[in-house]
């Protein structure tokens, strides 16, 4: 069945809803890193 009801869904620890590559917690964390660093490279660079 389709919906929200209790019990539905994949099963826990399913493999199959995996994340890899760029959508990965830690890509994310490092873009935003890079970003934040990308950012004080300009002000820097405009003092």
């Amino acid at each position: 069945m389709h919906g929200g009801a209790a019990g539905s869904g994949a099963p826990v620890g399913n493999q199959n809803a995996l994340k890899s590559g760029l959508h990965t917690r830690d890509a994310r964390e490092m873009k935003q890193h890079v970003r934040m660093l990308i950012e004080m490279s300009k002000d820097s660079l405009e003092e």
